[in-house]
């Protein structure tokens, strides 16, 4: 038997949106009844018939309330529950399993399957809306949980000053670019830009104005990359390393100094006063036919910090660059 949605209107008329339910049960009848019932508690429930249905199903879409009985053809109420825990999932799904076996030895079955709760048939309305009130509940407790740690880990591989990614989250990233660039064989360029004489404004403006100056030169980076594929990092003081992944050399170096102009022609503004900077630039590309060692995050960075000295040692405010797997450099002011 295919799926089918088994809804009711009081599912689209309550204020308080309740997750949906996907509710496994054989028989055609009680499938029907159980359907009605948690639709007139507010739920939004797709039914199938069996286990084999119910993981297919939870594969294409989310449920985070799943009901399911325990005797089925195909695959069991208790095989489904020891499965869904298997699934890589985007959140937790509250399992109740629903069966007339009594005993303890049952339900110690049951829960030890990964089932969250155990309910006999056929269920009581009143106690089955009290076990999802408490599955909703502990979803909550299991949402807030996830979005806690998002935001811890936000924090853990974020710049605190200029809200870029720190060098943590780069040492990370960038060898993950290196080998999706090897993987498609597609280009990865590297920027590495660095504020020119920074102690300079350190040392006669101040720090706070040394701090204005970093997040205005970050606010440049960021308006000047593509949003969702490139980022930027902060890899030291006053050096940003930016990483174009499917970005050619030639159209990094363009983006380069565009970037470069843009800082050179910002008037920097702080409390107290304003000033001018300018910033130098390193710029390389991966080269996606090497693999192992020579296409290390360590290789791919020192190629760009020599760029980087070559455009401090000829004069600074300018862009220094080399091709994928060459030794030359070139440079523009």
């Amino acid at each position: 038997m295919n799926s089918s949605t088994e809804t009711g209107p009081a599912a689209g008329e309550r204020d308080d949106v309740r997750p949906p339910i996907l509710l496994v049960e054989d028989e055609p009848t009680t499938r029907l009844l159980l359907a009605r019932q948690l639709a007139r508690a507010g739920y939004a429930v797709e039914a199938v018939c069996n286990g084999a249905e119910a993981l297919a199903m939870l594969k294409k879409r989310f449920f985070p309330l799943l009901i399911t009985d325990w005797d089925m053809p195909e695959m069991n109420g208790v095989t489904l529950c020891k499965a869904v825990r298997l699934l890589p999932l985007e959140g937790y799904i509250y399992t109740i399993l629903l069966t007339a076996r009594e005993g303890k030895a049952n339900l110690i079955e049951g829960l030890a399957s990964g089932a969250d709760d155990y309910l006999t048939k056929p269920p009581d309305d009143s106690e089955l809306r009290a076990r999802l009130n408490t599955g909703e509940r502990i979803l909550k407790l299991e949402q807030s949980l996830r979005v806690a740690n998002r935001r811890i880990h936000m924090l853990s591989i974020t710049d605190a000053l200029t809200a870029t990614f720190n060098r943590r989250y780069l040492m990370e990233r960038l060898p993950q670019e290196i080998e999706a660039a090897h993987r498609h064989q597609r280009p990865l360029s590297v920027i590495l830009c660095d504020v020119d004489h920074f102690k300079q404004v350190n040392d006669t403006y101040g720090h706070q104005a040394g701090d204005t100056v970093l997040k205005s030169v970050t606010a440049i980076l960021m308006q000047s990359i593509r949003k969702d594929i490139d980022w930027a990092a902060r890899y030291g003081g006053e050096e940003f390393l930016l990483a174009l992944p499917g970005a050619s050399v030639t159209a990094a170096m363009a983006l380069a100094e565009r970037i470069r102009a843009q800082i050179q022609a910002h008037v920097f503004e702080f409390n107290g006063g304003t000033c001018r900077v300018s910033a130098s630039f390193g710029v390389v590309g991966h080269e996606s036919s090497r693999s192992g060692e020579d296409a290390g995050i360590d290789r791919l960075i020192g190629r760009a910090d020599r760029c980087l000295y070559d455009a401090k040692q000829s004069g600074r405010n300018r862009v220094s660059g080399e091709p994928p797997d060459s030794g030359a450099s070139g440079s523009s002011t």
